[in-house]
């Protein structure tokens, strides 16, 4: 039997935040547009994500009162990229970054919501900010997607209350202070009384929040666009004339089709962090590939990569950190599987220290999740920890007001972590030392200079507390230091982390407009990528909150209108009068 055989403007591969983007901006510019994904819901890496989109200088910021000043965007992604800086694709970020967030809330329901203070991550460098760039989603009602809600991935468990999606920010802040101020009980109590009411009616809870309700907001931008999305159909291989990538065959829910493209291929398939090769090759705390937690889904396994290189592309090995860094925590669940709890901002609370196994703290613990793994790995090898692993301790006061890891604060209970060994516990530090294996005398030692130097809230061995994006992470209730505060009040706890991601950085080169090229920097015709399938223009670094969705979103909308400036050319060459001319083109357009 023939292979089935379709023709479409563009084909995307991948219904994450990159992917979705690139489909709603074409589509809504009247190109014809067909998205396919691997696996049998849509979202990705998205819908498992915080939803912040770092991008400098939109009218969000404005409308707060903040001004981007001149070139100040540019200086800051030059400082942090060091080396990897690429000066024509950050132009096209930071031109195109406002001009897409206008796009999308101007003309979809893709919305979003700008604290007036948000801190890049590293403010202090030149051209950082205290606020104005980092955005985040804003929470939507997930019946608006109607049948299609069932399809769509949901957040990780670990990052839930009762399954219940927790907003960043004020949401968050509520419910850390529900049994310390009227208001903040009152708006929990509220919260999830609408919960519960959604999971009696509808199965689950309908108010999505973070990266849930932006796969869910994009996902319904492309429902309005009748834009056609293959489930289960994931790309087998990249189809070539000429050197020119002319489309892709699909598996389309176990059936081949070929489709054929117009103006070209969009790879978003979320980069390579479950490829255990190329973790392997790349990430220096894992020897086999294997010594890695991920909470990224399971289906990216760098298939875009490895397609596109099979067609002469070129991904940079040297970029100085090949993936979005975070702590993790391995967390036993009730039905025998495991999940991978990312630690974003409990590490900065009051209270709280990392320590290595010889019992001695490596780092500012405040830190954003990149800059704290960069310190873990570079204290590991300088003591000689074959382990790639630390531990967070905290005493009974600050697990119950603020929670660790997957354990919550009170009043939810803590026996299923202990039972579990999640959570170690010790009636003193001594004897906390003794059941992790943490070196005493150290441990000791390491609090005791900890607790002192919280009475002056300066911290002479890491200076924990001591950025704008420190101090935002805290609790601003707790003085002189919003990040430190004595441990002291038994019994005390702690738990062991692992080095995993958010999201991988070494990706595909590409050019300003998204074009995929050669290891000899000539574009590849017919082939972008877009999101964590192309190398991220951070050089390796992560400055703010949002910098993978932010350039995402934007480039996503960069690859939308190239592959319409590609259209206009060949209607334009159509129109050319020698038949001779208009078969050349169309033979080049297969």
């Amino acid at each position: 039997m023939a292979m089935e055989t379709i023709e479409v403007d563009v084909l995307v591969v991948g219904t994450g935040a990159s992917g979705m983007s690139t489909a709603v901006t074409a589509a809504h510019h009247g190109l014809q547009v067909l998205v396919v994904e691997k696996e049998a819901l849509y979202g990705g890496t998205t819908a498992r994500s915080g939803g912040w989109l770092w991008v400098p200088g939109t009218h969000l910021a404005t409308e707060q009162g903040i001004h981007e000043p001149a070139g100040a965007a540019k200086d800051y992604l030059r400082d942090q990229a060091g080396s990897h800086f690429d000066e024509k694709r950050v132009d096209a970020f930071i031109a195109n970054g406002p001009k897409a967030i206008s796009f999308f809330t101007s003309n979809t329901c893709v919305q979003f919501d700008m604290p007036a203070v948000f801190p890049d991550y590293h403010a202090e460098a030149p051209g950082g900010l205290p606020g104005g760039r980092s955005m985040v989603t804003r929470p939507f009602d997930a019946r608006e997607l109607g049948e299609r809600v069932k399809y769509l991935a949901p957040p990780v468990p670990e990052l839930t209350v009762f399954g219940m999606m927790l907003g960043s920010g004020k949401e968050l802040w509520h419910f850390l202070r529900a049994f310390k101020s009227l208001e903040s009980f009152l708006f929990v109590a509220k919260r999830f009384g609408k919960h519960l009411l959604d999971v009696l009616i509808h199965g689950r809870g309908m108010t999505l929040t973070n990266g849930n309700a932006l796969a869910g907001r994009l996902a319904k931008a492309a429902m309005d666009l009748k834009v056609d999305v293959w489930l289960s159909s994931p790309v087998v291989d990249l189809k070539t004339l000429a050197g020119k990538v002319v489309g892709a065959v699909v598996n389309k829910q176990g059936q081949q089709v070929e489709v054929v493209t117009r103006y070209g291929v969009v790879l978003a398939c979320g980069g390579f962090p479950h490829d255990i090769l190329r973790r392997q090759q790349l990430f220096p705390h894992t020897t086999t590939g294997h010594e890695h937690f991920t909470p990224s889904p399971k289906a990216n396994t760098g298939d875009g990569l490895r397609m596109a290189e099979k067609v002469g592309a070129w991904v940079d090995p040297t970029i100085p950190n090949a993936a979005a860094w975070c702590p993790t925590s391995v967390v036993p669940r009730k039905d025998g599987t495991t999940g991978v709890m990312p630690h974003f901002i409990d590490r900065a609370k009051p209270g709280v220290i990392a320590v290595l196994s010889n019992g001695k703290r490596f780092t500012n613990e405040a830190f954003s999740y990149h800059d704290f793994v960069q310190d873990w790995v570079k204290a590991c090898k300088a003591a000689g920890q074959a382990e790639f692993s630390a531990w967070l301790v905290c005493d009974h006061k600050h697990l119950r007001e603020y929670g660790l890891g997957a354990v919550a604060p009170f009043p939810l209970p803590l026996g299923r972590h202990l039972r579990s060994g999640y959570l170690k516990r010790g009636n003193s530090l001594s004897e906390l030392a003794s059941i992790t294996g943490i070196d005493e005398n150290n441990l000791l030692q390491q609090v005791a200079w900890f607790n002192e130097d919280a009475k002056s809230g300066v911290d002479r061995q890491f200076g924990k507390g001591s950025t704008a994006y420190n101090r935002y992470q805290g609790d601003a209730l707790v003085k002189p230091n919003p990040c430190m505060a004595p441990i002291q009040s038994g019994p005390f706890y702690a738990i062991k982390i692992v080095i995993g991601e958010i999201g991988t950085f070494a990706g595909l080169s590409t050019d300003e407009q998204c074009q995929v090229l050669d290891a000899h920097k000539k574009p590849i015709e017919g082939l972008y990528a877009v999101g964590n399938d192309a190398a991220s223009i951070m050089g390796g670094n992560y400055p703010g909150a949002g910098i993978t969705l932010g350039p995402a979103v934007t480039l996503g909308y960069v690859a939308a209108h190239a592959l319409l400036r590609q259209q206009a050319e060949f209607s334009n060459a159509l129109l050319r009068p020698t038949i001779t001319q208009r078969e050349t083109v169309l033979a080049q357009r297969l």
